[in-house]
């Protein structure tokens, strides 16, 4: 009988957002080890689309350690190289105990530490110096904001991203890459990637694949795919704008056992395309309170106000107060948004529900956006912030499973505004955030959602209509407004 391939699993997972001030730290990491990885399976994330694979193919799966965090500032190195350590610690041992056949890693892409800008590329340069992982088949997935750097591809054999923003396909990409390592070792082929980075910056927002010009890009990538069947897989990296690194922006790369001549030609025609599209990826955003006013005269609901500044899954606090200080200023009732700021959740630790209490809500995170609000409240409920996803094909199930946890949460309503404050900063991707809370979403009028795109799956069914508004704030689309220092120049649109 052939015996099992045998494969090695770990993950890496963090988007740093580097124009903010605070240090991501060890504790703000979850951390699986071990049997904790191979217990995701059913749970959405990548590691379970990479479990499903290799239960098909019946490898055996040597699990070693997942660190994962929600997007924040630059990671201290430290936590770097304690992941690396537990990683190579385990990568040692199972290449003395009966060897491997390959490597499987979930990434993100966008880390970046306090003393290495490109941690992803360092990290598989380490694995290729391992006596015994030089030429192993080395697959993983990755985000479509990821930094994709020349090192990446040096060290790795079919690293694939995700091809769908907002991110319903995460799952579906580490499918996709594990089953391209599964072709790799029954052809007994070695694929290499190729790569180009584009002198070109989006901001979030901009980058929807349902939108010109991300929509333009991958059409053109599964063409490439069509056309070539050397090509393995094509990657559109749309790149992650909050990140001051030298490869920051749009990339692409590829999969291939074909030509480099080959590989250039279509790296050519992905570049040019974007080039020609830059101006496509500029957002276009309301006036904060040109949107609410046009809102006040509107019949039903709900109208969604999206702020990509303090947008949660790029990195932002999410504890900005504009659109809450907006519906009260308007006289916006019916409306519901979420804050999240542990320090009023505790302060509200001995209320009881119908208590009026004055509280210095958000604005804490960061000194870019409109700051705390002192304003009197009515408490209506607290709960421990635990709930269950609606949708498991979300970004947010691709990140933590389907099981989230807000921290210790309460529910408050100022002028018929209802704010759910979370301790744990909770990216909007699930209409269960607030219906777990009490708060039916179908039913509101409007509600502040503190996103760019990724949003979109959840909320775009329930919404009549939606803004995305310009406010102050770390995640601005004026990216020409943040202080780059490190990123290669010239890059649109930076002058």
């Amino acid at each position: 009988m052939k015996p099992r391939a045998r494969i090695l699993l770990a993950g890496l997972y963090h988007e740093t957002h580097t124009f903010v001030d605070e240090i991501t730290r060890l504790a703000d990491y979850e951390i699986l080890r071990g049997a904790d990885l191979p217990a995701r399976r059913g749970d959405g994330s990548t590691v379970d689309g990479f479990l499903e694979v290799a239960e098909s193919e019946g490898w055996e799966v040597v699990p070693v350690v997942e660190y994962s965090a929600l997007p924040s500032g630059t990671t201290d190195h430290a936590v770097f190289e304690q992941f690396w350590s537990e990683l190579e610690t385990g990568l040692r041992d199972a290449l003395d105990d009966g060897g491997l056949d390959g490597i499987w890693l979930a990434l993100h892409g966008a880390m970046v530490t306090t003393a290495s800008v490109d941690p992803e590329g360092e990290l598989l340069a380490r694995i290729r110096a391992i006596p015994g992982a030089e030429a192993l088949p080395l697959y993983g997935v990755f985000d479509l904001h990821a930094t994709f750097t020349a090192a990446m591809a040096r060290h790795a054999n079919g690293l694939v991203a995700y091809r769908e923003n907002p991110h319903t396909d995460a799952r579906e990409s580490a499918v996709r890459s594990a089953q391209l390592l599964a072709r790799a070792l029954r052809e007994r082929a070695s694929p290499v990637m190729q790569a180009r980075n584009a002198a070109i910056l989006w901001a979030p927002p901009g980058t929807g694949t349902a939108d010109r010009p991300m929509r333009d890009l991958e059409a053109l990538a599964r063409q490439i795919e069509a056309e070539d069947a050397e090509i393995w897989a094509v990657n559109v990296i749309a790149g992650y704008s909050f990140s001051d690194v030298p490869d920051a922006g749009v990339a692409f790369s590829l999969v291939t056992t074909g030509s480099a001549e080959r590989a250039k030609a279509a790296l050519d025609r992905l570049e040019t395309l974007a080039l020609e599209l830059r101006e496509l990826g500029q957002p276009k955003e309301w006036d904060l309170d040109a949107a609410l006013a046009e809102i006040k005269t509107l019949p039903g609901g709900p109208y969604i106000v999206v702020e990509p500044a303090d947008n949660i899954g790029g990195g932002a606090p999410g504890d900005d107060t504009a659109i809450l200080r907006g519906f009260l200023r308007h006289g916006i009732r019916n409306a519901a948004v979420a804050i999240a700021d542990a320090e009023t959740v505790q302060a509200l630790a001995d209320a009881a529900p119908g208590d009026v209490r004055t509280v210095r809500l958000g604005g804490k995170g960061s000194q870019l956006g409109a700051g705390p609000l002192e304003i009197a409240v009515t408490f209506v409920s607290r709960s421990d912030g635990e709930f269950t996803l609606e949708d498991r094909n979300s970004h947010l199930a691709a990140m933590q499973g389907v099981h989230i946890s807000m921290g210790a949460s309460v529910v408050l309503e100022a002028d018929g505004v209802k704010i759910l404050v979370n301790s744990r900063k909770t990216p909007p991707f699930d209409l269960g955030q607030f219906r777990s809370q009490g708060i039916v979403p179908e039913t509101l009028t409007a509600i502040g959602v503190k996103a760019a795109v990724a949003h979109r799956r959840a909320y775009d069914p329930i919404t009549v209509r939606s803004y995305t508004v310009a406010t102050p704030g770390p995640c601005t689309s004026v990216l020409t407004s943040l202080p780059y220092r490190r990123l290669r120049q010239p890059v649109f649109p930076i002058r």
